[in-house]
């Protein structure tokens, strides 16, 4: 019996809570092994991103080519991606791969820092997104990639409507940072699931949108339709948000182990 194999092309989070290291706690937390494809390196804590460099798209290249020649892949998730360079590699090493694809297009961290250049938006509109399986922008991602912007639940419809213009097959405009519920919208432009949550008093949220992007590749490595993937994974970042903690001087991190018994939040300080 074959264990579902899921690989993150991203950059890597030093704090631990978003990029590489959030999408390999989530894909161990949901039962898949997780293997990964580094683009860049950041200096980040719970405060911001201090620095980030890229990796060579030679070492981007060899990376991807070692893992899915070798071992296979039945999912693949992209997050930080930083140059228009490295868009258009992965988006090459992706179009040759037989599985589904999870585009999480990454453009800003959740403290404001760029993790994309402004000229790499292009070649994520015309050379990554027409791969996508689903695409999972935020408010602002949806912004920046098409001019679109979400006052209100009642605009999601229209901001998913212009992501799935560039090619996608399914897009999930993630409403979590409009007033009340988090309301999620995800559509292949025929068929509309609008998924909510409640929201949780707790700033620590850094690596949502990792953790909910590395979640959707996992079940559908595991074989879950988009839909089911999509509402099994919001089910689980909506706990690693209640369970998120504190670390550091600013915004704690989701907790990846809370659905296993692993947490690691303490809501009870020690004796």
């Amino acid at each position: 019996m074959s264990v579902p194999r899921v690989l993150t092309v991203a950059g890597s989070d030093s704090g631990g809570g978003a990029g590489i290291q959030a999408d390999l706690k989530t894909m161990l937390a949901l039962g898949v092994h997780g293997m990964s494809v580094l683009t860049a390196v950041t200096a980040q804590n719970s405060v911001g991103v201090q620095g980030a460099w890229e990796l060579p798209v030679e070492a981007v290249r060899a990376q991807y080519r070692s893992v899915v020649d070798d071992i296979g892949v039945d999912a693949v998730k992209t997050g930080m991606l930083a140059s228009a360079e490295l868009v258009e590699t992965v988006a090459d090493l992706i179009a040759g791969t037989d599985a589904p694809v999870v585009v999480d297009p990454v453009g800003v961290s959740k403290h404001g820092d760029p993790l994309l250049a402004a000229s790499a938006l292009d070649s994520v509109r015309t050379r990554l997104l027409p791969f996508a399986t689903v695409a999972t922008p935020n408010l602002d991602e949806v912004a920046q990639l098409t001019g679109v912007h979400v006052e209100s639940e009642a605009d999601l419809r229209r901001a998913a409507a212009a992501v799935l213009s560039y090619g996608p097959k399914w897009v999930l405009v993630k409403g979590g940072h409009l007033p009340g519920e988090a309301a999620d919208l995800l559509t292949d432009g025929t068929d509309e699931h609008l998924l909510r949550a409640p929201r949780h008093d707790n700033r620590h949220t850094h690596g949502t949108g990792c953790t909910l992007a590395s979640a959707i590749a996992s079940q559908l490595a595991k074989g879950q339709s988009v839909p089911e993937a999509v509402a099994a994974a919001k089910e689980y970042v909506t706990g690693a948000i209640a369970a998120g903690f504190a670390l550091g001087a600013g915004i704690g991190p989701v907790d990846h182990g809370w659905a296993l018994g692993t947490g690691l939040r303490r809501d009870t300080p020690a004796a």
